[in-house]
C-alpha cells in the first residue's frame, strides 16, 4: 500500500484519514492505566468523566488499529496500540464464570450494571469480537489472538446459532441462553446483527479456513442475500425466529411511528451490506457471483433512487414506505456520520465495478466526499461530527466519542477508498 497516494481525491482523502482519523483518535484513546481504550470525548475531544468500555467499542478500536498497520506498516505504533488492546480484551473482559464476554465494563474494568441490557449478551458483541481478533491476528500472528478469535466463535455457534431456522438469536442471558422471542421489547433476530456476522466471519475465514466456518458464512450470506432483503430493494429491520419478518404497515402511520425502532428502512446499513457481500465473496472465492452482485445492486440502487436528494446529498437516518404510498418518506431526517462514510466506500466500489452504469456511482462518490468535507470534518477541532451539520449546526457541539462512536466505520471507509483509487484498485487484505 502506498501511504502517498498520486491522484489528487485519493491524497486528499489520505490526508483527512491521517488528520480527521488516526491523529485525533490515537493514542488519545489509549488507556495506559487501565487497558484498553477510552470511549467518551467532546467536541473539542476533552476527555469525559465517565469512561466505560463497551465490548463493541473496544473491538473496534482494536480493528481499526490492525487494519492501520496493514494500510501503512511504516507505523509500528499502530501495531503497539492494537496489542494494549487486545491485552485488555483477554484480561479484563472474558466472563470467567459463564463464558463469553462481557458487555460493559467501568474504565477500571469492573462490571457494569446500568440496565438490563447490559448485564446481556449478545450475538452482535461476540461478532465484533471475532471480527477484531481475526484481524489482529492477520497483521501480529499472535497465536493467542486466533485462539481467542477460534474460541469465541464456537461460543456464539454453541449458544446462539439456530439449528431449526438458521442464523443466531441476537440476545443472550448472562450464561449464553438465548431468547428465542426476543428481549426487553426487540425481536429475537434482526438485519443488524446478521450483517455483521457476516463480516466477522468474512474476517474469520481468511486466517482459519475451517469448514464450519465457511458454512456458517455461507449461510449468513443467504440469508441477508434471499431472505433479509425486501423485494423493494432494502433491508428488512428485525424478525422472529423463524426470519418471518416484522412489518407494521398495515397498522396506520401513529402506530408505525409509536414502534419505529423494530420497523424501518435504514439505508445506511443497506449501502454498508452491499459492501459486506462483496468482501464475503472474495474471502469465499466468489468474487464474480451474480446473484449476489445483483443483490448488492439492488440495495445501493435502491437507496439512491429512493433515499438520495441531489439537492441535499446524504442519507436520512430512517425512512419508512407507509401504506398506500410509493415514496419512501423520511421519519429522521438528522445524517450520522457512519452512514455517510459507508456510502462514499460503497459508491466508489460500485463504480469499480460498474463505471458505465446510468446511476454515475462515481459522480456520487465525489457528491458525497464533498458532503463530507463540507459537514461532516470538523475543521477546527478535528474528527468528524457525529451528524451532519446541514440538518442543524447545533449538532457541532455534540461528543465526538463515545461507546457507539469509534474510528470503525470512518477508518474503514477512508483506507478502502484510499486503496481502491491507486492502480492497482481494491484488496480486503
Amino acid at each position: 500500500m502506498n501511504p502517498h497516494p498520486e491522484s489528487p481525491v485519493a491524497q486528499a482523502l489520505n490526508e483527512a484519514l491521517e488528520r480527521h482519523i488516526f491523529q485525533v483518535w490515537y493514542p488519545r484513546c489509549v488507556d495506559t492505566e487501565y487497558g484498553g481504550y477510552l470511549s467518551n470525548f467532546a467536541f473539542d475531544w476533552a476527555p469525559l468523566p465517565h469512561q466505560e468500555k463497551m465490548v463493541v467499542s473496544q473491538a473496534r478500536h482494536l480493528w481499526t488499529l490492525s487494519r492501520a498497520y496493514a494500510f501503512d506498516p511504516s507505523r509500528p505504533e499502530f501495531l503497539q496500540w492494537a496489542a494494549h488492546g487486545f491485552r485488555f480484551l483477554q484480561d479484563t473482559l472474558p466472563d470467567r464464570e459463564y463464558g463469553g464476554y462481557q458487555f460493559m465494563v467501568s474504565r477500571e474494568g469492573k462490571p457494569v450494571v446500568v440496565e438490563d441490557e447490559f448485564t446481556t449478551k449478545t450475538a452482535y458483541g461476540h461478532a465484533f469480537l471475532i471480527y477484531a481478533l481475526s484481524a489482529f491476528y492477520r497483521v501480529s500472528r499472535n497465536e493467542e489472538a486466533l485462539q481467542a478469535a477460534k474460541a469465541c466463535f464456537h461460543w456464539l455457534e454453541t449458544h446462539a446459532h439456530d439449528p431449526q431456522h438458521g442464523g443466531y438469536f441476537q440476545f443472550l442471558d448472562i450464561d449464553g441462553t438465548p431468547f428465542r422471542d426476543g428481549h426487553n421489547g426487540a425481536p429475537p433476530k434482526d438485519q443488524n446483527s446478521m450483517i455483521h456476522t457476516l463480516e466477522a466471519f468474512t474476517e474469520l475465514y481468511q486466517v482459519w479456513p475451517d469448514p464450519l466456518v465457511r458454512t456458517r458464512l455461507e449461510e449468513c450470506l443467504t440469508l441477508i442475500r434471499d431472505t433479509i432483503v425486501h423485494p423493494e430493494g432494502s433491508l428488512q429491520l428485525c424478525f422472529e425466529q423463524d426470519w418471518t419478518p416484522i412489518s407494521h404497515r398495515s397498522k396506520g402511520r401513529d402506530f408505525v411511528l409509536a414502534h419505529i425502532h423494530t420497523d424501518h428502512v435504514t439505508l445506511g446499513h443497506d449501502v454498508e451490506t452491499a459492501f459486506l457481500l462483496h468482501e464475503a465473496l472474495e474471502a469465499l472465492g466468489m468474487p464474480d457471483d451474480s446473484g449476489t452482485w445483483s443483490v448488492a445492486k439492488r440495495l445501493v440502487d435502491h437507496a439512491l433512487t429512493k433515499g438520495w436528494n441531489p439537492d441535499s446529498p446524504g442519507f436520512p437516518d430512517q425512512a419508512y414506505y407507509f401504506a398506500g404510498e410509493d415514496a419512501l418518506t423520511t421519519v429522521l431526517p438528522s445524517k450520522n456520520w457512519w452512514t455517510q462514510v459507508e456510502a462514499m466506500n460503497t459508491f466508489l466500489l460500485m463504480a469499480k465495478r460498474f463505471p458505465d452504469d446510468p446511476l454515475h456511482y462515481g459522480d456520487r462518490f465525489l457528491e458525497m466526499w464533498q458532503f463530507i468535507q463540507d459537514h461532516l470534518i470538523d475543521h477546527e477541532h478535528g474528527g468528524l461530527f457525529e451528524w451532519a451539520t446541514d440538518i442543524d449546526q447545533g449538532k457541532a457541539g455534540a461528543p465526538k466519542g463515545h461507546i457507539w462512536k469509534a474510528a470503525y466505520h470512518d477508518g474503514r471507509a477512508f483506507m478502502n477508498c484510499v486503496t481502491m483509487l491507486q492502480p492497482s484498485g481494491y484488496s480486503s487484505s
